[in-house]
């Protein structure tokens, strides 16, 4: 089959790898149909994570239908239509019963970390009946996609461990997928005010599109200024830091009001200096989450009602065998303007 494999730092390729078999009997085989890119897959792709070796097929998203089953798979038979989540969870061990399934012991992300991901003609899914969700008959499977991973980690890591509350203000560091995703979502809680920050004018105009009340470029150097004018000099409630670099961290702690939150999504691979000096009175909260998917069934009836629509996330499309130039797309979005891109297996 064919794959697109990670090779070291700035380095990947296409190559032909054996259709991947059973392992243990809790596992399946999915022939993959649609996948994307993740901005934790430009991470991986600059060294940021160590515990993806070189060799490992990337990606951790995705829809498919069922090739073939464990013995011990009991929710799913080949044939059946799945969306795949990023994160695999057994569902039994301590961390799965308090609902921290991305810390599951033998599981967590390790789909295009730990184990050979999406990005491929078939992919093995560990832990199939805890790990993959059935789609519904005539659903989208291109905006399923979103659900997998982007929808989820910018709901829970942001909106939910940013406390967003009805009234409240709130500002996203980050235009870009996971951002907007947050913006898309946080609307679930009726925030009076929504900030978006970014350097791209393109995706601020998009963000206004979504819902945000405000835009700020924050190429100026003066963006933090900006939020205390909007805010009466208090900053905000929420401080959602959807990039992952020192500079984007560093603003969340300059616009946060008292009692505020700063909720983490980015992926960091650098260290970030922490200005207790000044914050330390400020009865702030800082959060950090790696997306556990406990509210993908949530989303999912969000999705099939209509009341939420990720398909406008998606910006282009491409086929396995054009997956180079997707990934040469996706990381050059300021030029090409791209979000999410859809790979047809």
């Amino acid at each position: 089959m064919k794959a697109l494999v990670y090779r070291g730092p700035g380095l990947k390729a296409i190559e032909d790898r054996p259709k991947p078999e059973i392992q243990a009997p809790g596992d399946a085989i999915v022939k993959m149909t649609k996948t994307t890119i993740c901005g934790t897959d430009l991470h991986i792709l600059k060294g940021d994570v160590a515990t993806c070796a070189p060799g490992r097929i990337l990606g951790h998203e995705g829809v498919g239908v069922i090739d073939s089953v464990g013995a011990g798979v009991t929710a799913f038979k080949p044939g059946d239509h799945v969306l795949i989540s990023c994160i695999s969870a057994c569902g039994k061990c301590e961390y799965c019963r308090r609902g921290m399934y991305s810390h599951c012991a033998t599981g967590g992300w390790i789909l295009g970390n730990e184990i050979d991901g999406t990005q491929a003609e078939y992919v093995r899914t560990p832990h199939a009946d805890t790990s993959l969700y059935p789609i519904p008959n005539g659903a989208d499977e291109e905006a399923l996609v979103m659900l997998s991973d982007i929808l989820p980690t910018g709901f829970e890591c942001g909106v939910l461990n940013g406390k967003v509350a009805p009234g409240s203000t709130i500002a996203i560091v980050g235009s870009g997928p996971i951002g907007l995703a947050a913006l898309l979502s946080a609307q679930f809680y009726s925030p009076a005010e929504i900030i978006m920050i970014d350097l791209d004018d393109n995706r601020l105009g998009l963000a206004r599109q979504f819902g945000a009340t405000q835009m700020i470029n924050s190429a100026d150097g003066k963006a933090a200024e900006t939020v205390k004018t909007l805010t009466g000099g208090r900053g905000v409630d929420t401080a959602i830091e959807a990039v992952g670099v020192p500079a984007t961290f560093l603003l969340c702690q300059d616009i946060v009001g008292p009692g505020g939150v700063i909720a983490n999504i980015g992926v960091h691979g650098q260290k970030v200096d922490l200005h207790l000096e000044r914050l330390w009175a400020e009865n702030i909260a800082i959060t950090t989450r790696l997306v556990d998917t406990v509210t993908t069934p949530m989303l999912l009836k969000t999705v099939q009602s209509k009341k939420i629509d990720p398909t406008r996330l998606i910006t282009h499309h491409f086929t396995l065998e054009q997956i180079l130039d997707a990934y040469d797309t996706f990381a050059r979005a300021a030029e090409t303007q791209a979000l999410k891109v859809i790979i047809a297996a």
